[in-house]
């Protein structure tokens, strides 16, 4: 730890391996990722250690020593990956030279994501962390309802199973799949549940109280590495003797700066899961509805003529590099200094990766306004002769604090007056994810985070940017902040309000959307779990009333 804790950039006029014996070589080339020279050096090892003892005694303790500079906050993910790209092309040239050993593996594991999630980034972070660091991975894919995992699991031959998911209803899936475990005889098998909108507190107690086998919780890919090391050994904590939690229990936090992405959600609550969110019971929020602007139009239209380097201006970096890229502060470093780092690490990636991507991002939108009116926490859309009803979105409502519902910001239908509702779906297209796959597939695992990170975030600003052109043809145009970074906040006129976030829970809801938008047009899908397809795309409900911003449900 003391040779490699302090490594910074490689001055590419020096040999970072002077004087470095053949071991330190090696495990200098995972700590530093440096690719450069490798295939000599391994060489060089071969003629004084077998192939097996390479990888399982020097290049895996650099692994070690790279997960435990992670975990102490002196080395960001990008890096760890960096790391992982050298150990994978250390593997890829020692691998012809030995023979397949039965045994010889620390473990395995079958990962998959559960049904109805199209998200596979934390799954396969997963699986490059433990590839790398000696365990056989069988990845399977996203979308797996459990009779795929469970026809896979034997065949692997896996002695654990790993289950991902970013939705919140994902969690939902991963207790009916304990339970179809334990009625089906699978009980036997180890289980470790990783995903944003899961709790410790939720797998440790719910999870495993209903789950008669072992269930463990992985917040990151280093623990799930480290619960691995704990289920080969057996040498693992026993299950605490706590009540269970209650799903609906813990607050859902919207956060502006993450409007656009229900997967984001920060807790495992089930969102508008309780029916008595729903019923109206005549006491309404004291927020008084004004009087609509015009109707822009009526009806649903797309455009598919874009600036990318224009989009691109409407990245919130925060979101990206700190979000997305992972880049932590570490300890003890001053917030203007990090900022510098951040500058100075980030920027350059982020310059380079709106290049290279910018042939692969196909921005489209389908966006439209309707004439609509509330009733209780309802909101009715009519059709264009503002008298017959054409749908109808049901949102839950706050049980206290000031009592808000999304229907409350328009017009009631007893008032006569029609209000005006927006809704727009943005997509960056399918053409970015197909790239980030063939990333991982190929090994190039720090490019893959970036791309990834760049997909998501590019329909995050081509949703800020056309939330702002909605504004202007509602005649907000003025209102606007002149700095972008008040946007992020979402300092202006009204708010969007994305399906599968609290005021609007239901992604069920997206099909309604569908019906009024017909995203198709512009190569829009939804999946059976009302997910958009491709899944850099976002949806949302525009809401014009002043007072309409971010609020939680509970």
């Amino acid at each position: 730890m003391a040779r490699f804790e302090n490594v910074k950039a490689v001055d590419d006029r020096l040999d970072p391996f002077e004087g470095l014996g053949c071991e330190d070589r090696l495990k200098k080339h995972i700590v530093d990722g440096i690719k450069k020279n490798l295939d000599r050096h391994i060489e060089d090892a071969l003629e004084s250690y077998e192939p097996l003892a390479i990888i399982n005694d020097i290049l895996l303790d650099g692994m070690k020593t790279v997960g435990v500079l992670f975990g102490s906050g002196k080395m960001q993910l990008p890096f760890v990956l960096q790391s992982a790209e050298v150990m994978k092309a250390a593997v890829r040239v020692l691998e012809p030279l030995m023979e397949k050993v039965e045994g010889s593996e620390k473990g395995s594991i079958l990962l998959a994501t559960v049904q109805g999630d199209v998200h596979d980034i934390g799954k396969n972070l997963v699986d490059i962390i433990l590839s790398n660091n000696g365990y056989r991975v069988v990845n399977i894919g996203i979308k797996q309802p459990i009779n795929s995992i469970l026809d896979a699991i034997g065949p692997s031959k896996c002695q654990v199973i790993g289950l991902s998911g970013l939705l919140v209803k994902s969690t939902v899936i991963m207790r009916e799949n304990l339970l179809e475990m334990n009625e089906r005889g699978f009980s036997n098998y180890p289980v470790i549940l990783g995903g944003a909108a899961l709790t410790r507190a939720y797998v440790e107690q719910d999870c495993q109280d209903l789950y008669n086998g072992r269930v463990f919780y992985a917040q990151d890919a280093f623990e799930g590495l480290r619960l691995m090391e704990q289920i080969g050994s057996g040498n693992y904590p026993e299950p605490r003797t706590v009540a269970p939690v209650e799903v609906v229990e813990e607050e859902v936090h919207e956060r502006p700066q993450d409007q656009g992405s229900p997967e984001r959600l920060p807790t495992h609550r089930l969102p508008g899961s309780d029916p008595a969110l729903y019923v109206f019971d005549g006491v309404k929020s004291d927020v008084q509805p004004v009087a609509p602007p015009a109707l822009p139009f009526y009806g649903a239209r797309k455009w598919t003529k874009f600036d990318i380097f224009e989009l691109y201006k409407y990245i919130n970096p925060i979101a990206l590099f700190r979000g997305q890229w992972q880049f932590k502060r570490p300890d003890g470093m001053s917030q203007p200094d990090f900022n510098k780092y951040i500058d100075d690490q980030a920027g350059p990636i982020f310059e380079r990766m709106t290049r290279e991507l910018a042939s692969l991002m196909e921005p489209r939108v389908a966006w439209g306004y309707f004439w609509c009116a509330s009733e209780g926490n309802d909101l009715i859309i009519y059709e264009e002769d503002q008298t017959t009803k054409r749908t109808r979105f049901r949102f839950p409502r706050q049980r206290d604090m000031r009592r808000q519902c999304l229907s409350d910001f328009f017009q009631p239908i007893e008032s006569g007056i029609r209000d005006v509702v927006g809704f727009h779906i943005v997509t960056v297209g399918s053409k970015v994810t197909e790239h980030e796959r063939g990333l991982f597939a190929a090994g190039n695992f720090q490019d893959y985070l970036y791309t990834h990170g760049m997909g998501v975030e590019t329909a995050e600003a081509l949703a800020e940017y056309w939330h702002k052109q909605i504004r202007q043809e509602m005649g907000f145009g003025a209102e606007e902040p002149d700095d972008k970074k008040l946007l992020f906040s979402a300092k202006y006129h009204g708010a969007r309000y994305s399906f599968g976030y609290p005021a609007c829970p239901n992604l069920e809801d997206q099909k309604q959307l569908f019906e009024l938008l017909n995203p198709g047009d512009i190569g829009i899908e939804l999946s059976e779990e009302f997910m958009l397809v491709p899944e850099q795309s976002t949806s949302a409900i525009i809401v014009h009333h002043p007072e309409a911003k971010y609020f939680n449900i509970r």
